[in-house]
């Protein structure tokens, strides 16, 4: 491996490329989220499907790369990265038909399925990169441990400054298919310039099949840009925007007088168009928490949702409410389209951030972030449940929504939230949504003194209500969640996949992607 050593500045240039696809490994395993987990949730189960199939796809990358980096006659790093150009640009276009293909393997299997289809490809080119890197650069074959060294941790920066541009600069303004599209445009036209490059230095080049690969892409730009549906005759889409936390939207079913708001495949507000009218019907114990806690004047509302449960307490019995909402996005479409008015402090922010911040005491805390499809189980802690129970006034409620199967009592994330409730509050109650069904929302109310339904104050409507609701719960198989040991996802997988089916079922797999 003796030849004449790269110039200062194909040495900035080599630098320069390996720092660019460094940045684009990153910037395509973080969307590749923003891709797929409207259809299949943003929960552990995607995220390891990418972070596997990124390290599937580099390790590809580095060894094929390697073996051809041996055989070409120090070219073809132009070809490599405009097929990753290429590749990159044909992720949004076949996402819907990737997504929608591979809905029958399931969750687990369909998120694995799906990242591979439509990430590996790309990203093996890019893992490509290196080898090539190396070859060039290394003018000496004792020079190739330092040779190495260099262009991987060019590479590695590249990668951390991807990650904060994408995070902090680009995803909270521009959406992941423009991004998408944009990244693999910047990826042919640096294969293009290193095709000249070599063509005019190394006295070969690959800058007619990079060429055709850029007349590729140019005719299928129109298909790759054209924008998403608008729903179709049956439903109508207010509202879309996607945000570093969802790609939330507000969705109309006039047939069904109906309005719901999603965040990627979770709905998690629902009303009726004509009047407002709530239409979850666990939100309704509403209700009966102020005859369950006399004297109620401030409460909190932990995931906002539509704004429903906030605006219940203040217009109808006057309550002071602040809300607390981890996804702005969600609280822009609540206060557009469901009439939520923020009537105490309405802020946006992590939860376990927030909450270390907030002064109480409130005499009610709903924590209502458990309807979705993918959970924040760190939200659900003893840890957590600790904080909020620090915020209660002594005679306060804390109601809990969830959404599990039933199974008789005997579910074991039922039994686990339950169980994580006894180790921060003395009392519980239990309470289904929907009698009869055993797939459900439930709702656990937690406090620090024992509660009577039946010597409360409540009318005979709402105490009918709760009693018909009251359910046993065996919570001995449970496990206490906590920071360190928190099984909750895995606990929740059958749940996990239901629910991903009904709302699907609802809409219409068409509907539920990009």
């Amino acid at each position: 491996m003796n030849h004449p050593p790269l110039a200062g500045g194909g040495r900035a240039g080599l630098f320069l490329t390996v720092f660019v696809t460094g940045a684009a490994v990153m910037v395509i395993e973080l969307l590749g989220t923003r891709m797929i987990a409207p259809f299949y949730g943003a929960s552990l189960y995607v995220w390891s499907s990418l972070i596997s199939i990124t390290m599937i796809a580099l390790a590809l990358g580095y060894f094929v790369g390697g073996r051809w980096a041996d055989r070409a006659e120090r070219t073809g790093l132009s070809l490599v990265i405009a097929l990753a150009g290429l590749l990159t640009l044909t992720i949004p276009w076949l996402t819907r038909p990737v997504l929608l293909a591979t809905d029958p393997l399931g969750l687990r299997a369909g998120a694995f399925a799906s990242a591979f289809a439509l990430f590996l490809p790309s990203l093996t080119m890019l893992g490509m990169v290196s080898p090539f890197a190396i070859k060039l650069y290394t003018a000496r074959i004792d020079g190739v441990g330092s040779s190495a060294g260099s262009i991987y941790a060019v590479s590695t920066v590249g990668s951390v400054v991807g990650t904060l541009v994408l995070g902090f600069f680009l995803f909270p303004f521009v959406g992941s298919r423009e991004i998408l599209v944009g990244l693999g445009v910047l990826l042919l036209i640096l294969g293009l310039a290193i095709a000249v490059v070599e063509k005019k230095y190394l006295g070969n080049s690959r800058l007619l099949p990079c060429l055709f690969l850029a007349a590729l892409a140019a005719g299928l730009l129109p298909a790759i840009v054209v924008g998403r549906s608008s729903g179709n005759d049956q439903f109508h889409i207010q509202s879309e925007r996607e945000s570093l936390y969802g790609w939330v939207r507000v969705i109309d079913h006039p047939a069904n007088d109906l309005r719901v708001m999603t965040s990627d495949a979770s709905a998690i507000g629902a009303e009726t168009i004509s009047n407002g009218e709530n239409r979850l019907t666990y939100q309704n114990i509403v209700d009966a928490l102020p005859s369950l806690a006399p004297g109620i004047r401030r409460a909190l509302v932990v995931g906002l949702g539509a704004g429903k449960m906030a605006n219940t307490l203040h217009e109808r019995y006057g309550i002071a409410t602040d809300t607390l909402e981890i996804d702005p996005a969600v609280a822009d479409a609540a206060a557009d389209y469901f009439g939520f008015k923020p009537r105490g402090k309405n802020i946006i922010g992590d939860a376990r951030y927030e909450i270390r911040h907030l002064t109480g005491p409130y005499d009610l805390i709903i924590h209502d972030c458990f309807t979705g499809g993918s959970e924040p189980s760190h939200l659900l802690t003893v840890e957590t449940l600790t904080q909020l129970r620090g915020l209660l006034s002594d005679h306060g409620i804390m109601a809990l929504n969830f959404v599990a199967f039933y199974d008789g009592g005997r579910n074991p994330s039922l039994a686990s939230v339950s169980r994580t409730l006894e180790q921060v509050f003395p009392h519980q109650l239990f309470f289904v949504s929907e009698p009869g069904e055993n797939f459900n929302d439930f709702i656990f109310l937690a406090t620090n003194h024992p509660i009577d339904i039946a010597a409360q104050g409540l009318p005979e409507a709402q105490q009918a209500w709760l009693a018909q609701r009251r359910l046993p719960l065996d919570n001995t198989g449970g496990t206490i969640i906590t920071d360190n040991y928190n099984p909750l996802e895995h606990l929740q997988i059958a749940k996990a996949e239901n629910y991903r089916r009904v709302v699907i079922d609802a809409f219409g797999p068409e509907l539920m992607v990009r």
